[in-house]
């Protein structure tokens, strides 16, 4: 058995590489290449004695090819199993981003909803228009029934007293 552990070792040494490089180039991400060269390596262990085998009998020819064979095979398998279209490294970076943690939204939330409640109506009515429901100066005065000019200046009275609100809640 120690003989097949030290020609297992040589084959990883040999073979590594280039069946990594042969499962970068199918997947286009390093991770999932990876992935694939790890799970060809422990199939390959799972088949030492055939592989050591065939070594000695065929040549390097014949392994090389049972590997790439088996790493091939693997792609098409992660392929059907997730059923994914092909993931750059870009796109898996930009999928590994943080998210914004659910919890930062509810604390914000007990903090802004009570301060929303001390400002007056006509203050409330001008902030949920323009930062809840997104809508325009123009459709938030039609909403209201104010001029532009007014809801303008309601805003910035209204952002004034909610940061006051906010301030005074947090200290």
């Amino acid at each position: 058995m120690g003989d097949d552990n030290q020609a297992y070792t040589e084959l990883v040494a040999r073979y590594g590489v280039p069946v990594r490089a042969y499962a970068r180039k199918l997947t286009g991400n390093h991770s999932l290449a990876d992935d694939v060269l790890q799970e060809t390596m422990l199939r390959a262990w799972r088949h030492r004695r055939l592989l050591i085998e065939m070594q000695e009998a065929e040549g390097e020819g014949r392994v090389c090819g049972w590997l790439f064979t088996v790493a091939r095979n693997l792609v098409v398998d992660q392929a059907r199993g997730r059923r994914l279209c092909h993931v750059t490294d870009e796109v898996w970076d930009t999928a590994q981003r943080s998210v914004p943690d659910h919890a930062d939204a509810v604390v914000s939330n007990a903090m802004v909803i009570p301060a929303l409640r001390r400002l007056t109506a006509e203050h409330r009515d001008v902030i949920f228009e323009l930062y809840y429901r997104r809508s325009t100066v123009v459709e938030a005065a039609r909403s209201i029934g104010i001029p532009p000019g007014t809801v303008k200046s309601r805003a910035h009275y209204a952002v004034r007293a909610l940061r006051a609100e906010l301030t005074a809640a947090a200290a």
